[in-house]
């Protein structure tokens, strides 16, 4: 109950501001686009000549998975986090006039 009021009064509260957001977006679209391509070649290498364990096409098929969802959740986030940004930097304006 204790940490619960901690919560309801703002303590502890974390605020995004947009070099958070530009910060979360790019990691997000370096971890697409870099392994987006680490995809395309672990698929080349899979239909083509080479020779290697399943377990190595296993592991490294979990390997992008998790970092496009990760991707995906620091997208997210970054999307969120550029949006309130926004939404603060307009209240603050309309509060000054």
């Amino acid at each position: 109950m204790v940490g619960r009021r901690a919560a309801d009064e703002g303590a502890g509260a974390v605020t995004l501001t947009r070099r958070h957001a530009v910060l979360f977006l790019a990691i997000a679209v370096w971890n697409v686009v870099s392994y987006a391509n680490f995809a395309r070649n672990l698929w080349e290498s899979w239909t083509g000549d080479e020779e290697r364990a399943a377990g190595y096409y296993v592991a490294h098929v979990v390997l992008v998975v998790v970092n496009l969802t990760i991707a995906v959740v620091l997208g997210r986030l970054g999307l969120k986090a550029w949006r309130e940004a926004s939404a603060g930097a307009a209240e603050d304006v309309s509060a000054r006039r």
